[in-house]
């Protein structure tokens, strides 16, 4: 008998009917016998009444200050709950016998970092009693508890994470994700509409691909999973398709020639451009000290003789000119930019690519303001106006509709 891990996210529960769509594919796993454990995130998205950015909205409109983030965390862990009791309602509405745990309940213990909690372990005695009796376990997803009972919450795309690190406390072999597209796409297709499902990636390029904008999957989970040798499955709720598998393909998903120089094309948005004009390193060094110490995440870092040039999210802008005004340094910060980033295993050591890449951005009109790279990635900064024709161009380069 195989414990199998599910997780819905917001879009599989944001109603009675999607739900009782979620009962089906419960149903299928309780027919074959299988123990099962299911996490569950917030109702629907930005704008649902139960959506967790709804709960954060309704502490907004009551003033202009900020609730203190630990009962922010109480508010966000609602979310969950109500997903949850309304999920077990309906399945056992369909003769199913479920339980709800929440976080805490679960056994999932936390550090005390409100609002963006790391877990420390999972305590899985208390969801293994509820299998033995034969119940689907239902748990709250995004949320756990610390040791001194206080109510913490995992940041975005927590939900992921429970699932996979509740996956690794019962050695799960296989930790699935729902979700509204098909799997992990060549591309975003609302961007791309010649898109293709992955069927299958290794745990190094959808960790790539969630760091630098795909929105499929948290890179925290895709980590633990990796550690854990946990394979990843993300499938579409309302379709029977596979979807994507997330793993080493046992031990084979090393050098293959017939696998594509390029996985895929991703961008991320909101990001701000800052260059400042110093030869002075050691000037620079307290400047990026300063940064950290604000626990300000900085990307997309170049160093150049009288240029030092990184990226920042938009949002941490005004923090930053703070600092370099602090250090009456000479800057220059670009807004309304974006990261399009290509992913692949094999790209070191192969020439010719970036080359591929520039001239297809110079062919479809797009500036590149700035590039990094990795072992498997190479990134351009370029304006957010022109994140469509860039992700089109480097998608038809690569022939990743193929």
């Amino acid at each position: 008998m195989s414990i199998i891990i599910k997780k819905f996210g917001g879009t599989s529960l944001e109603s009675i009917q999607r739900m009782r769509r979620v009962a089906d594919i419960i149903q299928s796993c309780v027919d074959r016998g299988d123990q099962l454990v299911v996490v569950v995130s917030a109702m629907g998205r930005k704008g649902a009444p139960y959506a967790t950015d709804t709960l954060i909205g309704l502490c907004k409109d009551i003033s202009g200050s900020d609730i203190s983030i630990r009962e922010m965390d109480m508010l966000m862990s609602c979310g969950e709950i109500i997903s949850g009791a309304l999920l077990v309602h309906v399945l056992r509405d369909c003769g199913i016998s479920a339980v709800l745990l929440n976080g805490a309940q679960a056994g999932i213990v936390t550090d005390d970092k409100f609002s963006n909690a790391s877990v420390l372990e999972v305590d899985p005695k208390r969801i293994q009693s509820e299998l033995e009796h034969g119940k689907v376990v239902i748990i709250t997803g995004f949320q756990g508890v610390t040791r001194d009972g206080e109510v913490t919450t995992l940041g975005r795309g927590g939900s992921d994470t429970s699932a996979v690190v509740i996956g690794s406390a019962l050695n799960a072999d296989v930790v699935e994700i729902y979700t509204d597209v098909e799997g992990i796409m060549t591309a975003d297709p609302k961007i791309q509409p010649n898109a293709r499902t992955i069927e299958s990636i290794n745990y190094d390029e959808v960790f790539q691909m969630a760091e630098t904008g795909a929105k499929v999957i948290h890179p925290r989970a895709v980590e633990v999973a990796k550690n854990s040798n946990i394979v990843l499955k993300i499938k579409n709720t309302l379709s029977e398709g596979e979807g994507t598998s997330v793993g080493y393909n046992k031990g084979k998903d090393t050098y293959n020639m017939s696998k594509k120089l390029i996985t895929a094309v991703a961008s991320k948005d909101n990001v701000a451009q800052v260059i400042v004009n110093t030869s002075d390193i050691g000037i620079f060094s307290e400047i990026l000290d300063e940064i950290k110490a604000q626990d300000i995440s900085i990307d997309m870092i170049n160093f150049f003789m009288v240029q030092k040039a990184f990226t920042v999210n938009s949002d941490e802008v005004s923090k930053i000119e703070e600092t370099l005004k602090k250090h009456n340094a000479e800057y220059t910060i670009a807004t309304e930019c974006s990261k399009v980033t290509v992913i692949g295993d094999r790209i070191t050591g192969i020439p010719g690519v970036m080359s591929r890449i520039v001239t297809a951005l110079s062919g479809a009109g797009v500036d590149i303001l700035q590039t990094t790279d990795s072992h498997m990635t190479i990134s351009c900064l370029i304006k957010t106006e022109d994140v469509k024709k860039a992700v089109n161009s480097l998608h038809d380069e690569f022939a990743l509709y193929m």
